[in-house]
């Protein structure tokens, strides 16, 4: 790797994406001059593997040397292979008890195979999802018993009054110690993922199978799923649209938001 060479690890649900879920022309420009440059992008979501192939492709990162990382660091993929490199699951009893304690407080609970998200039922809460992401969809009655494979998250989906999400996770907060990493991607979605999966931990095992420094690292993320990256990153970034907690672990705060190509100033200062 030169010295001269950075990588940048952005998250893309009102990031690198606005809020009408598409790049921006001058956010889409930046990236593109960054990689001519012999920098870096990576995209790093709490989506799903499939929820991500589009922006891959729009961003032309089937490239050799470009990576993705999803699932809130619990899959990294290689774009130009078209291969997973890391992956890590959720043993199936801790589904069924998440599925089992989120039914308890009427939450939605929905999971992911390979190439689907699988839900139990049709749901606003499943219609709110798709709009924003448009991963393809299977409805199975019999979720959770029926998985055979083990996911890489289940996600619990509350609604605007976030008590009733706050109490469910309360609730199963002395369970999840020692077994699964819970936290928020927006101020809906509870994240449930393997003990010590964290967007921060997957820069680090990506930098560490490219040899790269972490000195050379710059990431750049708006809520609380983001914050382990922007703690791991030589240099953390919080969007202006960033939640407080999100902003108060960065080094820097964008003056752009989402809607105004806050990524591409990111790249332009750091870049």
């Amino acid at each position: 790797m030169k010295r001269s060479e950075k990588i940048l690890f952005t998250d893309l649900d009102d990031t690198l994406l606005n809020s009408k879920k598409q790049i921006t022309p001058e956010n889409h420009q930046a990236v593109c001059q960054a990689i001519h440059k012999g920098h870096r992008i990576v995209l790093c979501t709490g989506r799903p593997l499939i929820g991500v192939l589009p922006q891959i492709h729009e961003l032309n990162l089937e490239q050799p040397g470009s990576y993705a990382i999803a699932y809130n660091g619990g899959v990294i993929y290689d774009c130009h292979r078209k291969q997973v490199i890391y992956k890590k699951s959720l043993p199936l009893s801790y589904v069924k008890y998440i599925f089992q304690k989120a039914r308890q407080y009427d939450l939605f609970c929905q999971t992911y195979s390979d190439t689907h998200l699988l839900a139990p039922c049709p749901s606003p809460a499943l219609d709110t999802y798709l709009s924003g992401t448009h991963v393809p969809c299977k409805i199975i009655p019999t979720l959770p018993d029926t998985l055979e494979e083990e996911p890489a998250k289940v996600l619990v989906i509350g609604t605007e009054d976030q008590e009733q999400l706050r109490a469910y996770q309360r609730s199963i907060q002395e369970w999840a110690q020692d077994k699964v990493s819970v936290f928020y991607s927006n101020n809906i979605y509870l994240e449930h993922v393997p003990l010590g999966v964290s967007k921060g931990a997957a820069i680090e095992w990506l930098c560490s199978y490219l040899e790269i420094p972490l000195e050379n690292t710059v990431a750049v993320g708006d809520a609380q799923n983001d914050i382990p990256m922007l703690q791991t990153a030589r240099i953390g970034v919080a969007m202006t649209n960033a939640s407080p907690e999100c902003k108060a672990s960065a080094d820097y705060i964008t003056e752009k938001d989402c809607e105004d190509s806050g990524v591409a100033e990111v790249i332009r200062r750091f870049l």
